[in-house]
Order: structure tokens, then sequence, then C-alpha cells
């Protein structure tokens, strides 16, 4: 790693390859639902784990929030905070989005609010919740927002789309695919921002490396996450299941 601080434009291309080179829409679990080799059960069971791991996120952007020392960044972290929890219309609250699109894949609500009784949650889903936990808590602000905006809602974008047409194939409307559409929208700004407040706090050297390897760190935990539940509701279960 350089020793020198890189210019914007260089230290951009360098969040953006780390975010690319582990990127999930390769993971076989990707592939195999962009391919409508999946069945509504095992989307559906990919929403359950998916859910635990995003349902304290609007806690966890408050948290990073009372972090943030510059007003701008603050307002553009208040921004995506809102656009989770959605206070004027409630019901379109993300994780709850995200509920509403299992029922379409016929899973019932209970395993979403009670994974954790339910002994459902994978350990990579755990440790991704918990990982997110660190960034927001411990992590400097650097890695914070490299590790979030930019590696994970970053790559959302250009993952959903080929999760959208493929559902659609499936017979799943634009409503029960609500969850997918309001991140493709949404998220290509937010990696954009996070980018920007990325740069901002990475201030010296040493920070732009921690900055880039927090971007690997989340890319490689959801790849992880991924291969658990490819492995768990895929690869060892006939399709038929």
């Amino acid at each position: 790693m350089v020793n020198t601080l890189m210019g914007q434009k260089e230290f951009y291309k360098a969040l953006e390859d780390a975010r690319t080179s582990v990127h999930s829409g390769a993971h076989p679990f990707s592939l195999a639902w962009a391919n409508g080799e999946l069945n509504l059960k095992q989307i559906g069971k990919w929403a359950v784990q998916h859910f635990y791991y995003i349902d304290p996120i609007p806690q966890q952007f408050a948290q990073l929030f009372c972090r943030l020392d510059d007003l701008e960044a603050r307002q553009h972290l208040l921004e995506n905070l809102i656009g989770e929890e959605m206070p004027d219309t409630p019901q379109k609250r993300h994780p709850d989005l995200l509920v509403k699109f299992g029922k379409a894949c016929g899973i019932d609500e209970k395993e979403f609010y009670d994974a954790e009784n339910m002994g459902s949650v994978l350990p990579s889903t755990r440790a991704m919740r918990s990982w997110i936990w660190e960034l927001v808590n411990v992590r400097h602000l650097a890695e914070s927002a490299a590790g979030i905006m930019v590696a994970l809602e970053g790559q959302l974008p250009t993952l959903y789309p080929a999760y959208v047409e493929a559902m659609r194939k499936m017979g799943l409307n634009d409503d029960d695919m609500e969850f997918f559409h309001v991140h493709i929208e949404g998220d290509e700004e937010h990696a954009h921002v996070g980018l920007e407040i990325t740069a901002q706090y990475s201030n010296t050297p040493e920070l732009q490396k921690k900055a880039i390897s927090a971007v690997t760190a989340s890319t490689q935990m959801r790849w992880q996450m991924l291969e658990n539940i490819f492995e768990k509701y895929v690869k060892n279960v006939p399709q038929a299941a």
C-alpha cells in the first residue's frame, strides 16, 4: 500500500475496486437467483436471514449519526436514516417491506420476528449484524462510512435488478418487490455520498488504508453470509423442496 495520501479520484477507484473484487453478484446464490434456479421458498429463507441483519440498521445509523462531527455528513446520514424508518408512512419501513416480500414468497411472518428464538439465525448472518455494530460504535468514521455506505449500499443497485427480473418471471409483482425497488433507487446516491464522507474522514494515508480494508471486510462478510445461506437452503436441499 502507498504511504502518501491518494488524490480523490485514485482513492475513489481504490474503494470501488475493493467493493467489486468480492461482489455478491458473482456468488453462486446470486447467480442461481438471477438465472431463475431458486424457488420462492429458498428466496424467502434468504429474506429471513437478511431481515435479521438489517432490522437494527435504523438504530445503527442513529449511533453513527451521533458520532459525526460534520454537519453536512450528519444531514446526509439523517436523510438515509429517515428513509429507513419512514416516519410519515411507517408501513414502508425497510425491514417491514422485507417481511412483506417474504410473505409473498410463502414465509410466515413469525419466521422473521421470532428467528432468534426459533434458532434459525445462521452464524454468518449474526456476524454480519455484529460487524455493522462494530463499524458504527468502534471503528474510525472513515471505516464506518466505507464499510457500510460504499461497500454494502454500493453493491445493491447492481445486485438487485437481476433479482427483480428473475422474480418477475416467477410471478411476483412490483408491490411484492417494493423492498428491492427502494434500494435500487436510493442506494446509488447513498454510495456516492458514502464515497464523499469516506474521503472527508480519510485524511491520512493510514486512514485511507483502513477505509479500503473496511470495504474489503464488508464485502467478504456479505459473501460469507450468502455462502451459508446457499449451503443451508440450496446446495444440500433438492430444488423442489
